[in-house]
């Protein structure tokens, strides 16, 4: 890592050729991008949470379950694993060998009685999240193709996949983007004061690299 600095700030097309120079290891390293944000965490009307549709792609390969009374359509469609009743005892027992689970409407009246399970694994379906639908057959498709969540935690900060050390720096540039764009676009109604206090991208193995919020479209 000769010449990197932890303490210099680059812009995001700099930033990913910089972790393009780390020494690689054995595996596809996924790159992620995180922010810390200005909002109070412990304000529920400051919350900030969204789903981004990433131009090139996650890199990853998405395990989608979906919660519903038509299970052959879902797997049709592309599901992994589909059902109602049975699915939610196995999830109940504590399976969780999924990254993405979908619900229809009708089904959340019986998927709430897992809410425990799920929610402190940010699994839990919901609307604003775009993975409570009816139209099961095009949310599969959008997460299968790089529909990534991003959910503040409780100490202000978030993080979202943008691709993975594959990628080529114009990828994952605009991968980025996307993201910054899509948590700019969940900022809290009312909010006054800098919004993103910092910006940085790293991959699984790397530390991370601090990106110039000055050089991003961001208020």
């Amino acid at each position: 890592m000769e010449g990197f600095s932890s303490d210099k700030s680059l812009t995001l097309t700099d930033a990913f050729q910089q972790l393009s120079s780390f020494e690689k290891v054995n595996f596809d390293e996924t790159i992620e991008l995180s922010c810390s944000l200005g909002v109070d965490p412990k304000q529920s009307s400051q919350g900030v949470r969204g789903t981004i549709n990433l131009p090139h792609g996650s890199g990853k390969d998405v395990k989608v379950i979906v919660f519903t009374d038509n299970a052959e359509e879902a797997k049709k469609a592309g599901a992994d694993h589909a059902g109602l009743d049975d699915l939610i005892s196995k999830v109940k027992d504590g399976w969780t060998d999924f990254d993405v689970a979908l619900s229809t409407t009708d089904a959340m009246k019986s998927v709430r009685s897992i809410a425990r399970v799920l929610g402190p694994r940010g699994l839990m379906p919901t609307p604003k999240a775009g993975t409570v639908t009816d139209n099961i057959a095009d949310a599969i498709t959008a997460v299968k193709a790089g529909r990534v969540e991003f959910k503040m935690d409780k100490t202000g900060a978030l993080a979202v996949i943008v691709g993975k050390r594959s990628f080529t720096s114009d990828q994952l540039s605009d991968n980025a983007s996307a993201a910054i764009d899509a948590v700019v676009s969940a900022r809290p109604v009312g909010f006054k004061g800098k919004f993103i206090k910092s910006v940085y991208v790293s991959s699984t193995m790397s530390p991370s690299v601090r990106i110039n919020t000055n050089t991003l479209n961001i208020t």
